[in-house]
């Protein structure tokens, strides 16, 4: 097969490649588009650090070809910053920082992607549920109690600003 045409919308660019239908999604994003946010860990979608949102849900991009993604909303971590507070950071950024939630810095655009649709969910999720969309990502330097500490101040915070 030769190179396919593909069209997909990233961090709200219009972004079109021509591509093999053999290209992952997470080498699309780190080459073709320049985001070198999205990190590569496992490539068995284990890892979870390669995690991006593709329309509103989060996704394994070393699971996916990039051709599979035609016509698809993507956001990378990088385009978090959309939703960026006073220091450039969204919410869930900031709370993982005053928390100590991150150390290395590896697995967090992955954790960021997996568990920033619980803070734009209309339900109010409890920490099981942070835990559970947790789950999926590795982490070799945290215990995860001050991510789900932090998930659960940034949860706080943007309750609070939906009652004001």
């Amino acid at each position: 097969m030769g190179m396919q045409r593909i069209s997909v919308n990233v961090n709200g660019a219009d972004v079109e490649a021509r591509v093999e239908p053999r290209l992952l999604l997470s080498d699309f994003i780190r080459h073709d588009a320049g985001l070198t946010g999205t990190h590569v860990g496992c490539e068995h979608g284990v890892c979870g650090a390669c995690t991006v949102e593709v329309d509103g849900a989060p996704a394994r991009s070393c699971l996916m070809f990039a051709v599979q993604v035609e016509g698809a909303v993507i956001r990378t971590v990088e385009g978090l910053t959309a939703s960026a507070g006073p220091e450039g950071w969204s919410v869930l950024q900031q709370s993982l920082h005053e928390h100590h939630g991150l150390q290395c810095g590896f697995c967090t655009p992955g954790i960021l992607m997996s568990l920033q649709p619980l803070l734009t969910a209309e339900e109010d999720p409890d920490e099981t549920q942070i835990r559970e969309a947790l789950a999926g990502n590795l982490c070799r330097c945290t215990g995860y109690e001050n991510i789900v500490n932090a998930v659960m101040a940034a949860l706080a915070q943007v309750r609070s600003s939906r009652a004001a």
